[in-house]
């Protein structure tokens, strides 16, 4: 990106993220870090986060991502003066932020206190966080300037005109398909994030809770959710946040991890990993080439355009 000014706003964004925490005020926030050598100097096993951030190292290379979320860009709240604070993956407004180049995230389980209730569990949580967030730090990215503002152009597969126009629309809503980048990008992500997950909990013979919430929870973050769970409500008549909670994760696994499996089911069937391979390296290296011949190779050519380029759009990306 070029521009003196637009660099340097892009700085002062990163060196404050407190419009980020400050939307959680209620909230204790300390870096990753941080967070972890005080679970540990209490007593805590974090063993089963660093091996799993281990593999994520060793898989990422794989997808040419070689430098993961720096641990101190990383900020986990908890501690909340909030009463009934309940955290986790799906808490609400976290995640990764590009322009600020940080991650907010919550701690899973109830938040008024310094420590999980369940640690095991919330280690997991942790880990596909974090794993999911260092994919969405290595995306290929590219800014433009303007009138002294960056403008992302240019996020994986996904593109957009300085206008505002992205490359490829919403779905319609209730859709069991997907169109949309945004939703495939963010399902690659995260199915990767979850596999990494799913096999450190084997590894350390995490088992799932017996409860309702808190077996829903492992099942989402080792990605062996099913449909039957998320075909009822389960409510928390104790707790309003953990029926929230709930009712999140459902949404965001048939809103985004159900369509990328299905767009996986429909244009690579029998194929799906290596799909799924290809997709991620294309989000990492920011060129759809290699993905797009894979695609007409196999549905003929221009498929990549045909299944998400938005009438009407031309710019940045793939325009036929």
């Amino acid at each position: 990106m070029n521009g003196a000014g637009a660099m340097a706003g892009l700085a002062a964004m990163r060196a404050d993220v407190s419009p980020l925490t400050g939307k959680h005020s209620a909230h204790v926030f300390r870096t990753l870090s941080e967070t972890l050598n005080r679970w540990a100097a209490d007593g805590i096993d974090t063993t089963s986060f660093h091996a799993g951030v281990e593999e994520a190292k060793r898989r990422y290379a794989g997808y040419g991502l070689q430098k993961m979320l720096p641990l101190d860009r990383v900020l986990v709240g908890c501690e909340s003066s909030h009463a009934g604070a309940f955290g986790g993956f799906h808490h609400p407004d976290q995640g990764y932020r590009h322009l600020q180049m940080v991650a907010v995230i919550t701690m899973y389980g109830p938040m008024e206190r310094r420590n999980p209730e369940r640690p095991a569990l919330a280690l997991l949580d942790l880990l596909r966080a974090y794993a999911h967030d260092c994919l969405h730090y290595g995306s290929r990215r590219r800014y433009v300037e303007v009138a002294g503002v960056p403008v992302r152009t240019q996020y994986g597969i996904n593109y957009r005109r300085t206008s505002g126009q992205s490359y490829s629309a919403a779905d319609p809503r209730g859709s069991h398909h997907t169109r949309n980048l945004g939703i495939v990008m963010e399902g690659a992500c995260d199915m990767e994030a979850r596999a990494i997950t799913r096999q450190t909990a084997g590894r350390f013979g995490v088992r799932e809770p017996s409860d309702a919430l808190g077996a829903l929870a492992f099942r989402d973050v080792t990605g062996t959710l099913t449909e039957e769970d998320t075909g009822h409500v389960v409510d928390v008549p104790e707790s309003e946040e953990q029926t929230q909670y709930a009712a999140a994760l459902c949404d965001y696994e048939k809103g985004v991890n159900r369509r990328y499996r299905h767009f996986l089911e429909e244009f690579a069937s029998g194929e799906e990993d290596e799909c799924h391979a290809r997709l991620l390296a294309s989000i990492v290296n920011g060129d759809v080439t290699a993905l797009g011949t894979w695609l007409d190779e196999r549905h003929g050519p221009g498929t990549f355009a045909g299944l998400f380029r938005t009438p009407g759009y031309f710019g940045p990306g793939l325009t036929a």
